[in-house]
């Protein structure tokens, strides 16, 4: 055995009253007291007292018949050491006791004693034997776990010779070791083999140190004795444990996790493991409060091929007999070690014949359950079981599992918070993205969204698509900064932002603007709420308007990447389109909007930096890659979607993907009729004039009575407030708008009246008699309109006469 194994031990004994009565070298080198300093005084020289223990026996006293862990000794410099120790207690022949202090292994203290709860708790409360002789070699102390060392009983051992209580080769070794320790006044070691018949096999290491009294005389020699079998036992498992922090909690999914444990177990502690867990799946979502909790299989491992102890497969509901080990643990949260399980018939497996058949045939013998716990609560339990190893467990393979499963255990915690938060986040933001887009007569539209990797999370991504007046459409997409719920929540406020001043019909550059605003007010909100910090750092955007009438699109970006263009025959721009500053930066610099003229079935494409951007590439290769993809002019607005997104290399992406395509339109010039009126009294009867007879054209009868009412309302307005010309502008495409321009640039309202007022009413009947209406600025003035639903032609004129009465 190679020596650097076999500790030296620091050892004091102290008698009944708690007076030093002998001393070690090694002692003197751990707290700088020689054996002159120490011996015949208090050992409150060294050891802390405190008023619950203001004595060295009121400290004593409460460690009963022995007690090992982590204390505080005073050295003679006066600093602090922290170190495992343990004090045992030691039985003479005349029923008198002494208490033997010691510290194992002082040579590597810096680096065992400080490393560690789990490492003190194997190597210090293991087990030691202690016989304390005279300088004849006489028993004259010790303590009870020495006989299962050596197999020699208390009486035979006392006022005796180690050659005489048990003859032999070994007991002549040992004693040479004695001597040697005697007359140099340290200490010895030597390893050798126990001989208690019931495991013969298991090997000790022994060490002799020499007590000493004050003037540094041998009072004799204090035998140790540690099962070495069972302190490399210990260092296999402190290297599991070093393996669990890198093996377990890999990733952050709940099955792979709890697979991790299991297999990390098998086969260095148990042949079969078993790890449930309360239901998570799907989601990571608890069972409900109102029935009894599921418990699923999260991992398993065996040493068999394919796990045939396992009854269940990885997913599946367990079923928990109320009487087993693993209903008492998931109920009290306190581990159960069974080291000889009784299978005896009517124990608690009758309770479950198929499970107690199968431990039965499968020949298991020994049992452990150790709860899962984290932030107080129970999570499940996993299941350790012998069958093959024929060494019950014992309280050391307890505390290993213990050790093991805590660790496991807020992996498995983070895994389903994550799962929980991730599912919430992508149902949220599932939920508030839009379900169908409609690009009407202007555009064919197709998205394509992908969440991220379940290592990055969820992004704050949005896209919408939003029917404007005058058969235009507002096409955006914007992508909050962050992952998770807040930025799925927080792109829900800015879409719906983003609709309400798309209603409001702003350019895109003011609507970029008034959205920044907007940004920045939700994140002074947040921050003033009490105990909350800002959530989200910002966001990017862009914004465009398209208008099949003209055939010309008006864009403006916050720190977004540009959109796409690819003309009919398949050649790709990205316009050279301002950048501007992302949202909630609050740097007021002003958004600048570019119009573009796009020629009929142009395709515009916008999307989310997820989409061009890598951890291998730069900005320039992705746009180049997402032309390349989309530079196919016939296919399909789907199959493009489909070639853009699985142009992105590598794995699963680290960011949200979006996209959005809108194939444009236009509107044929028989569809749209225009006029110039003058702002007089005539320009009514000539409005009402003109629209009915184009209405006729376009096989429009049904609508020509509240269309006349329409216009005539709207151009009466227009007159009355402004004295340059009065425009009236009548599309024809999936709804009937009516437009009136005038270069007054204050919005109508509606107005409550009386029934004793002769006006104000007619705004609303603009609204009655329409499917929605509004204002909106243009160059050198506004435009009132109003949309009529073409189906209100076909009805018949009882509907009209009952918007008007």
């Amino acid at each position: 055995m190679n020596t650097r194994e076999i500790f030296e031990s620091a050892v004091a004994m102290l008698d009944e009253h708690g007076t030093v009565v002998a001393w070690t070298q090694a002692a003197e080198r751990l707290v700088g007291y020689s054996a002159g300093d120490g011996v015949g005084r208090s050992a409150a020289l060294v050891l802390p007292l405190s008023e619950e223990t203001p004595t060295v026996s009121a400290f004593i006293a409460q460690c009963g018949d022995g007690w090992a862990g982590m204390i505080a000794v005073r050295h003679r410099d006066g600093r602090m050491l922290n170190i495992n120790h343990r004090i045992s207690m030691l039985r003479g022949q005349d029923e008198t006791f002494r208490w033997l202090v010691s510290v194992p292994d002082i040579d590597t203290l810096s680096g065992e004693a400080s490393s560690g709860s789990m490492r003190e708790s194997l190597f210090i409360r293991a087990p030691i034997g202690i016989v304390v002789r005279d300088p004849q070699l006489r028993c004259v102390w010790v303590n009870d776990t020495i006989e299962s060392h050596d197999g020699i009983s208390r009486d035979r051992r006392f006022g005796r010779r180690l050659i005489d209580s048990m003859p032999g080769f070994e007991a002549e070794a040992l004693e040479a070791v004695m001597r040697q320790a005697l007359r140099g006044g340290t200490t010895a070691a030597h390893e050798y083999r126990a001989w208690p018949a019931e495991d013969p096999r298991r090997e000790h290491a022994f060490s002799a140190s020499c007590l000493q009294d004050a003037k540094g005389k041998a009072l004799g020699v204090c035998n140790i004795s540690v099962d070495s079998t069972s302190r490399r036992r210990v260092r296999e498992r402190l290297a599991i444990l070093s393996q669990a922090s890198t093996r377990i909690g890999s990733t952050l999914d709940v099955k792979q996790t709890g697979q991790e444990l299991a297999d990390l177990a098998v086969p260095v502690l148990a042949d079969y493991v078993a790890v449930e867990l309360v239901e998570f799946i799907p989601g990571g979502e608890e069972s409900s409060m109102d029935r009894p909790p599921v418990f699923r299989r999260a991992g398993q491992a065996s040493i068999r091929p394919g796990v045939p102890e396992s009854m269940s497969a990885l997913g599946e509901a367990i079923f928990v007999p109320p009487a087993s080990p693993l209903a008492s643990v998931l109920r009290t949260g306190r581990s159960h070690l069974e080291p000889v399980l009784d299978t005896s018939p009517g124990t608690w497996i009758d309770h479950d014949p198929a499970r107690a058949q199968k431990i039965r045939e499968d020949g298991v013998h020994s049992l452990m359950v150790v709860p899962i716990r984290a932030r107080r609560a129970v999570l499940g339990a996993a299941v350790f079981v012998r069958h093959e190893d024929p060494v019950p467990f014992q309280e050391d393979d307890l505390l290993l599992a213990e050790e093991l499963v805590t660790r496991a255990a807020l992996s498995l915690d983070n895994a389903r918070q994550y799962a929980r938060q991730h599912t919430t986040a992508l149902a949220l933001q599932r939920n508030l993205l839009p379900h169908c887009l409609r690009g009407g007569a202007a555009v064919e539209v197709a998205s394509r969204y992908l969440p991220a990797d379940m290592d990055a999370g969820v992004g704050g991504d949005w896209f919408d698509v939003i029917p404007l007046s005058g058969a235009r459409v507002a096409l955006v997409v914007g992508d909050v900064v962050g992952h998770g719920i807040n930025a799925a929540a927080t792109m829900g406020r800015l879409r719906t932002a983003v609709r309400t001043l798309a209603d409001m019909e702003l350019p895109p550059d003011e609507l970029l603007a008034r959205l920044d605003d907007t940004f920045q007010r939700l994140a002074e909100d947040d921050a003033d709420a009490p105990g909350q910090t800002l959530a989200v750092a910002g966001a990017t955007c862009v914004y465009a308007v398209y208008d099949p009438v003209t055939r010309r699109c008006t864009m403006a970006r916050a720190g977004h990447p540009p959109p796409a263009i690819v003309d009919p025959q398949g050649k790709v721009t990205f316009p050279d389109l301002p950048t501007g500053t992302p949202l909630g930066l609050g740097l007021g610099v002003p958004f600048e909007a570019v119009e573009l003229e796009l020629p009929e079935g142009s395709l515009l494409a916008l999307y989310t930096d997820g989409l061009i951007e890598t951890r291998d590439d730069d900005i320039d290769v992705g746009m180049h890659r997402l032309g390349t993809a989309l530079a196919q002019p016939a296919r399909s607005l789907e199959a493009l979607c489909t070639r853009a997104t699985e142009s992105v290399p590598g794995q699963a992406p680290s960011d949200d993907i979006t996209l959005l395509l809108a194939r444009t339109r236009s509107l044929s010039p028989a569809r749209v009729a225009s006029w110039t009126l003058p702002s007089d009294q005539s320009a009514v009867r000539s409005a009402r004039h003109m629209a009915a007879r184009q209405l006729t054209e376009w096989g429009l009868e049904g609508l020509v009575d509240p269309t006349k009412l329409i216009v005539s309302e709207l151009v009466t307005n227009a007159g009355r407030h402004t004295t340059g010309p009065i425009g009236l502008r009548l599309i024809h495409h999936e709804v009937l708008t009516c437009e009136v321009f005038d270069t007054n640039v204050g919005f109508p309202h509606l107005r409550h009246t009386r029934s004793i007022d002769e006006n104000g009413r007619g705004l609303f009947l603009v609204a009655q008699l329409s499917h929605r209406w509004g204002a909106r600025t243009v160059s050198g003035g506004k435009v009132v309109w109003a949309e009529q639903d073409l189906a209100f032609a076909r009805s018949n004129t009882r509907a009209f006469g009952s918007a008007v009465s």
